[in-house]
């Protein structure tokens, strides 16, 4: 199961990306991928991985390629976004900014890095493009869906969403340090300013989530009770 990704900036110059949703940490790749992915570099505070069993940083290794690929051109720059998933097709003028966030978005997700690894329920339900709105609207989902599960099979269920609160802090924090990395290997600004706005995304979750709920919640509760 993957997810492609074709980026055509206006001077036709394309870009071509396969994202396997469900791979492995491959050795042989850290073993060759650039000095900036090395674990210890920058590496995130909460990050629970061990430096004797890996060398890099698994999300660094995977999203190498893209950020090489995007170095020194700024985020204005124009670009036609193709992406095809398992289900569809999407299509999109943007500007750089915003197809690589959907692109490094996906390939974090389903990478080998356990906090990462959160989000990877998201990516098998890829929407590229995806608004703020959009974005909140899908985590609480997905996050309730799995309470609902746990209270049916007997666990203890969160209803009041705190474990989704530290979830995203968790995320926050690999959010700064990746960030921290990019901006030490960047000259141009396209990928820089594709991670603040993921990063954005995510705080406005740990930062506001009541805030956030009570935007989505016209929308939610537009359709009424039954019988009313």
């Amino acid at each position: 199961m993957a997810i492609e990704y074709r980026i055509t900036l206006d001077d036709n110059h394309q870009f071509s990306y396969r994202i396997e949703l469900d791979r492995q940490y491959d050795p042989q790749g850290a073993e060759a991928a650039p000095k900036w992915t090395r674990l210890e570099n920058n590496q995130c505070s909460n990050c629970p991985l061990k430096k004797e069993e890996f060398k890099c940083c698994p999300a660094a290794v995977d999203l190498h390629r893209v950020i090489e690929d995007f170095h020194g051109l700024p985020a204005v720059k124009k670009a036609h976004v193709w992406v095809r998933t398992p289900e569809r097709e999407y299509t999109k003028h943007v500007g750089l900014e915003e197809g690589l966030r959907s692109l490094l978005g996906v390939i974090m997700a389903t990478s080998a890095c356990p906090v990462l690894g959160k989000l990877k329920p998201m990516a098998h339900n890829h929407l590229p493009f995806a608004s703020s709105q959009e974005f909140i609207l899908r985590a609480i989902s997905l996050y309730l869906a799995r309470q609902y599960f746990n209270f049916r099979e007997g666990r203890r269920a969160d209803w009041e969403l705190k474990g989704l609160v530290k979830q995203f802090q968790q995320l926050q924090l690999v959010n700064q340090a990746f960030w921290q990395r990019i901006h030490d290997t960047c000259e141009g600004d396209s990928n820089l300013k594709a991670f603040l706005t993921f990063f954005s995304m995510s705080s406005s979750m740990t930062v506001s989530l009541e805030t956030q709920l009570q935007k989505i919640r016209p929308l939610v509760m537009s359709a009424g009770e039954p019988g009313e």
